[in-house]
């Protein structure tokens, strides 16, 4: 498994810009997921090891740019233009196993404490 630290989240209006970090022990598909309350674990962005390969929610399409720094072994997910409906916890996740890109948490062996971020109206 890979060990996984995000950063810290915040509080921002709707409209407001957030940037989430994951630094990682290892190199490996890296995915964003997030849970808001009484709510399942909703996928939100993905990037495969080389960054070749990228995947997104519909819901965050055009808002939210996932990337990474290889030689940080981090992710970065950028949110653009929040809404309050983006409130959750944000969890980053690490696929050790080296499968095909998933969107599915199933598929992910290591996750990081989760952050919260909350969007106001």
């Amino acid at each position: 498994q890979v060990q996984l630290v995000e950063s810290v989240g915040g509080l921002v209006q709707a409209g407001g810009s957030l940037r989430l970090s994951c630094a990682a022990s290892g190199r490996t598909s890296m995915g964003w997921f997030r849970q808001a309350p009484g709510k399942e674990r909703e996928f939100v962005a993905a990037i495969s090891r080389s960054g070749g390969t990228i995947y997104y929610a519909d819901s965050v399409k055009g808002r939210i740019t996932i990337s990474r720094d290889n030689a940080k072994n981090t992710a970065y997910l950028q949110m653009n233009s929040l809404k309050p409906e983006d409130t959750a916890v944000y969890y980053c996740a690490a696929d050790s196993a080296l499968r095909v890109l998933s969107t599915r948490p199933e598929n992910y062996d290591s996750w990081g404490q989760g952050t919260q971020v909350t969007v106001s109206s």
